[in-house]
């Protein structure tokens, strides 16, 4: 193998590459990059089993070939060359990095063992355009579970809910839905089965910094699912598991309704934090006359509460959460005027943007003794 090419390049794939390196594996495969060099392009993978990654790199290709070498090494060593041109080729089993100032030699190891990512792209079952991924996906994905031991719950599903296609995460004690109108371009008729999508998958695709819209590709061979954005390719495995029947424990009523500023909601929620981190993290919602007074206490610390103005409609009550939730929550939206609603403190209060029926966040409340 004998490739040319610029530093920057390289070094604008590689960290995001690495992120699919498995950190404690004792496979030496997955502690490495698979370094291919073909048909006139250059391909640097990286996977842990869980998840793989492949970008391809800008190269002049005079020698096709492919190696893997230590990935922590490599990133480290091309991490720190300027932006020049390099030569990087092989000589027997010794990886070789030039640039007019710098030589340095890495042992390359057998790729025979590295995994094959997948064997069929399979067809593209809808494409994503890169502003609606960038503002909606991150109000979905933050819900579901990082337990593995339940694995439909550590998934993101996409799936269809009578005429509309539907993106669902829950954790068991919170839900994030958003109905997508003639938001998905489908690609096929046939492919009306839900899928669940890890949700470490959908979390890289939201850091991928490429440009363009973003094709969704699964392999029913191989029950893969492939997210293509520019050069880069992002593959993991579909969660084999039934997902929570969802739609029975959305509310389809409310006794109060109460609109508030986000920002001063989510200012009001990380000073109750400060005490509410402490112990138990409940975090309470008073719902008053044009307000909402946010509050928690920790007996050894001290007690904290912020008033929201807020247009109420309905009785006062009152209500707990989880305060990181809220946080969570209130953090992962960008717009400005937030709707909740709720039937009483033992029900589950729901979140939705003000205007915008297409999104709706719940969160079970706790039950809280005075």
């Amino acid at each position: 193998m004998k490739i040319t090419l610029l530093a920057e390049n390289i070094n604008k794939k590689l960290p995001f590459i690495s992120h699919a390196v498995s950190s404690r594996s004792q496979l030496t495969s997955l502690l490495n990059f698979l370094i291919v060099a073909k048909e006139k392009e250059l391909y640097i993978s990286a996977t842990d089993l869980e998840i793989g990654i492949v970008g391809k790199i800008p190269a002049s290709i005079e020698e096709e070939g492919e190696v893997t070498v230590p990935a922590r090494t490599f990133l480290e060593l091309l991490g720190n060359i300027p932006s020049e041109k390099i030569e990087i080729y092989t000589d027997k089993e010794t990886l070789f990095i030039e640039t007019p100032k710098t030589k340095m030699q890495l042992q390359t190891q057998t790729t025979k063992d590295f995994p094959v990512l997948y064997e069929k792209k399979g067809e593209e079952l809808m494409r994503l355009e890169k502003e609606w991924l960038e503002k909606e996906l991150k109000k979905i994905v933050f819900s579901a579970s990082q337990d593995a031991s339940r694995p439909a719950l550590s998934g993101v599903l996409i799936g269809e809910d009578g005429e509309n296609n539907v993106i669902v995460a829950t954790d068991g004690y919170r839900l994030s839905l958003k109905t997508l109108t003639g938001k998905i371009k489908k690609k096929k008729e046939s492919s009306d089965n839900p899928i669940i999508v890890p949700a470490r998958i959908l979390k890289e695709l939201l850091s991928l910094k490429e440009e363009g819209s973003v094709g969704v590709f699964v392999s029913p061979e191989s029950n893969q699912v492939i997210f293509s954005q520019g050069d880069t390719e992002i593959v993991g495995r579909l969660i084999e598991a039934k997902f929570p029947e969802y739609g029975k424990i959305i509310p389809t009523d409310f006794s109060i309704r109460a609109t508030f500023n986000r920002a001063e909601m989510n200012s009001a929620a990380k000073t109750c934090w400060v005490f509410a981190r402490e112990t138990s993290g409940i975090i309470k919602l008073a719902i008053g006359k044009n307000k909402i007074t946010v509050s928690s206490s920790t007996p050894s610390i001290g007690h904290g509460s912020v008033e929201v103005e807020a247009k109420i409609e309905g009785e006062e009550n009152e209500i707990a959460f989880n305060g990181r939730y809220l946080l969570e929550l209130l953090s992962n939206l960008d717009e400005e005027d937030i709707v909740f609603e709720m039937n009483g403190p033992l029900n589950a209060g729901v979140f939705k943007i003000a205007g915008d029926n297409s999104f709706l966040h719940l969160i079970m409340p706790i039950r809280v003794q005075e």
